[in-house]
């Protein structure tokens, strides 16, 4: 029971035993509601038959029943809500925990918002319809049965006058569900876009004003909004049609009760107590079904969210086994790589990147340089071939014995809107501010950190949008220096950096590279001239291998590129 719960609604272990327990609860809940009913047929049975007892006993038995029904409420109350609130957090946390071991692969191909909509708005209409819906609508379909055996029990014929209608209402309920989930699905997808439009505007608001495109954006956002609400007005009519037609055909329930009531009555199949009696319990089915049909609505609204997280839950994580590297040779064999089915970016490459040597990849641009750093610190896992670190191959390595060998400094700088000393520390969390502020020297970070009007306490902003790229990207070397692997990978280091500043900060990975293995990667190919290999990329391919005097000889490519590079460190504006 508990793993089909949380198959079906994707909630945590202690979730699906909270929604057992609040659902059952809720059936205690609607029992106690139908002893106010049992209290009032019980008085009109003495009445009628002139069998009235004395007034204190009523009183008391209104007062019980009074007690009995608060601590049923009370105890429904609690369950429900303190289970509700409680799995929210874990589901957030569970779902933070999934985000935490996915690989890159998966971010390259979401956006970044729609993971942002999952954890807040898909987990947030979870906890409404928790609290509001699926116990309740669990617990009326319990209910439900309890009473239909008992009116079955009692007179067969009028129990089905009451029954069938129900049934009848409950099946085109269910026969729609296809439409109200089709309709609930496209309105979710549609607002998965605007949060994406919405955030792209606010992230690029600089390009949008420097090309004076903010009209034009403008309208994209309004013509998106006015798509949405006329999406959202025909979910809403998929949803609300069925409810209605379900809801028309239940009221004949009452009309049949009456109907056939009425008859048996005159026939004296049943007395005037009982025909009340299923009266009034067919107005209670009819309007507890109701209730129960907008529960099932809402649960069918939430299907697109359930299946988002779904598709987490059940995305591929790496895997791998805690190993002791112990050297750091890089060996790549005929390695394959894809970001999707489509293009390969990767196309059979080979070579070997030896401890206490700098291999350097160049190449033209989208040749994948960047993409064999990623696989070689495992961020991305390869298609075919292998990759193996100290005889160890990589997709048999855990993450986290992976990574505590491996300093990476990407083009792309991401920082914290923390201060500028917690940035630093996140390569090495246990350093102390002294250990912090050498790795900041040694990367040329403290000229300017000086400059800030709190120091190293300054807090950046944003992914460090108080800063300039030089900047940032002097933090992120700090970073790596605190951090002292034994495997290094450079890529584009120098490319937000002068010169003065690139000079520095190579003096300072000298002193740092010994014993280590070191990949870089660089535009600057006067930088890289003096490394020990030189690999030289072209469409996902190797090209060549070798030093620098070498690849001068036998490739062609790399004498291009250098020419090149002359040309440009040459040229005079």
């Amino acid at each position: 029971m508990v793993d089909k719960i949380k198959e079906v609604f994707q909630l945590t272990d202690k979730g699906a035993k909270g929604l057992i327990k609040a659902s059952v609860s809720t059936v205690f809940s609607y029992i106690s509601y139908m002893l106010p009913l049992m209290f009032v047929m019980y008085f009109i049975r003495d009445l009628l038959m002139g069998n009235l007892k004395t007034p204190m006993l009523y009183v008391f038995m209104i007062l019980g029943i009074a007690v009995v029904m608060y601590m049923f409420l009370y105890v429904n109350y609690n369950t429900l809500y303190t289970e509700t609130y409680r799995e929210s957090k874990n589901l957030r946390i569970d779902i933070a925990n999934i985000l935490k071991e996915l690989p890159l692969s998966y971010f390259s191909r979401h956006d970044v918002s729609d993971l942002a909509q999952t954890i807040m708005k898909d987990v947030e209409a979870i906890e409404h319809a928790l609290s509001h819906a699926i116990p309740q609508a669990i617990g009326l379909i319990l209910f439900l049965i309890i009473v239909c055996i008992s009116m079955l029990a009692n007179n067969f014929k009028m129990a089905l006058a009451i029954i069938l209608p129900v049934i009848i209402s409950f099946v085109l309920l269910l026969l729609s569900k296809r439409m109200q989930v089709y309709g609930s699905t496209k309105y979710y997808n549609q607002l998965r876009v605007n949060s994406d439009k919405f955030q792209e505007a606010i992230e690029l608001q600089q390009e949008i004003r420097s090309y004076n495109q903010g009209y034009k954006v403008r309208e994209d956002l309004l013509w998106e909004m006015d798509k949405s609400e006329k999406i959202h007005i025909t979910s809403e009519f998929s949803q609300a049609l069925p409810l209605l037609l379900s809801s028309t055909i239940l009221k004949f329930a009452l009309g049949f009760i009456i109907l056939f009531g009425t008859n048996l009555y005159i026939n004296g199949d049943i007395s005037l107590l009982y025909f009340l009696g299923y009266v009034i319990g067919s107005a209670k089915i009819v309007f507890t079904t109701e209730g129960l049909y907008e529960n099932i609505g809402e649960i069918m609204y939430l299907d697109a969210r359930i299946n988002r997280i779904r598709e987490l839950r059940n995305t591929e994580i790496q895997k791998g086994e805690r190993v002791d590297i112990k050297t750091y040779d890089i060996e790549i064999k005929d390695v394959e790589f894809s970001y999707n089915e489509a293009t390969k970016v990767i196309d059979g490459i080979s070579f070997v990147a030896k401890q206490d040597e700098v291999t350097a990849i160049v190449g033209p641009s989208g040749c994948g340089k960047t993409t064999v750093l990623r696989l070689m610190s495992r961020l991305y896992d390869y298609d075919k071939g292998s990759l193996f670190i100290g005889g160890n191959e990589i997709m048999k390595i855990d993450t986290d014995s992976l990574f505590d060998k491996i300093s990476i400094v990407f083009q792309d700088v991401m920082l914290f809107n923390t201060s500028i000393m917690e940035n630093i520390r996140m390569g090495n969390k246990e350093a102390t501010d002294e250990e912090v502020k050498e790795a900041a020297r040694l990367a040329n970070c403290t000229d300017f950190i000086k400059n800030l009007p709190q120091g190293y306490e300054t807090v950046i902003g944003e992914n460090g949008s108080n800063l300039s790229g030089g900047e940032r990207q002097r933090i992120s070397i700090a970073r790596a220096i605190l951090k002292n692997a034994p495997i290094i990978l450079l890529d584009e280091i120098s490319a937000s950096l002068d010169v003065e500043n690139e000079m520095q900060i190579q003096n300072s990975l000298n002193s740092l590279i010994k014993n280590k293995t070191v990949v870089i990667i660089s535009h600057r190919l006067k930088s890289v001239e003096n490394a020990d290999k030189i690999v030289v990329m072209n469409n996902g391919k190797i090209d060549s291998i070798g030093k620098h005097k070498d690849l001068l000889k036998k490739s062609k490519l790399y004498k291009n590129m250098i020419e090149k590079s002359n040309i440009t460190e040459s040229y005079l504006y």
